[in-house]
């Protein structure tokens, strides 16, 4: 957490830079390695645009500012007078370089599971954005690959003719993945949809880890 702008006030202090450093590199393996391994059906541009899609200093900032990095910085004097806990660029390193402290201390699963819970919703989106696929479409390739089956919806409605709730319950081998909401069946499928796909991300990333583990 340490800033090179508060380093500069202090003696013999290291700056999180080489932490920051390591963290880039850490971050952009994960990325690149989990959607290599959940899409196969991407191509090689298509896979470089969904990684820089959530790894940039843009997607890093919203992120840490969400964990609240900016409260545990240490900034000098002039750095946090001119709001440097909220500077993007700022936000952005800081989270890079607690990813590279997790990688030194826990390894490279520990790394895996902190950036792919933070980042797997980002990654459905940005594939599905990509605008070749739908939330929809993803779902069913990767429970084809993974589950051999497909995906089904569950449906029910409420409210009157002009003014209807639609709730799609999205069913992946038995067990209830993922429920969206929306003014329109199709809506609320989507809904239910990316809701699933983030959540069979995360499952296989925590599998992973504790396959290695084991």
């Amino acid at each position: 957490m340490a800033h090179r702008s508060w380093c500069a006030e202090q003696v013999d202090e290291p700056s999180n830079e080489r932490l920051e450093f390591l963290g880039d590199a850490v971050l952009g393996l994960v990325v690149a390695d989990h959607v290599y391994r959940s899409y196969p059906a991407l191509s090689e541009g298509q896979l470089t645009d969904a990684r820089k899609a959530v790894v940039n200093a843009t997607c890093l900032a919203e992120l840490a500012a969400e964990l609240h990095l900016g409260e545990a910085l240490a900034l000098g004097k002039g750095e946090d007078a001119a709001g440097g806990r909220h500077r993007p660029s700022i936000l952005a390193d800081a989270l890079e370089a607690v990813i590279g402290a997790v990688y030194l201390d826990g390894g490279w699963e520990a790394a895996r599971r902190l950036v792919l819970r933070m980042l797997s919703a980002r990654v459905v989106d940005a594939v599905a954005g990509l605008g070749a696929q739908d939330h929809k479409t993803l779902l069913q390739e990767l429970v084809a690959q993974q589950f051999g089956q497909p995906v089904r919806y569950h449906l029910s409605e409420v409210g009157p003719d002009h003014d209807k709730e639609f709730t799609a319950r999205a069913v992946v081998d038995g067990v209830e993945r993922g429920v969206g909401r929306g003014p329109s069946k199709k809506r609320a499928e989507q809904a239910a949809a990316r809701v699933a796909l983030e959540r069979l991300a995360l499952d296989a990333a925590l599998a992973g880890a504790v396959d290695v583990e084991g």
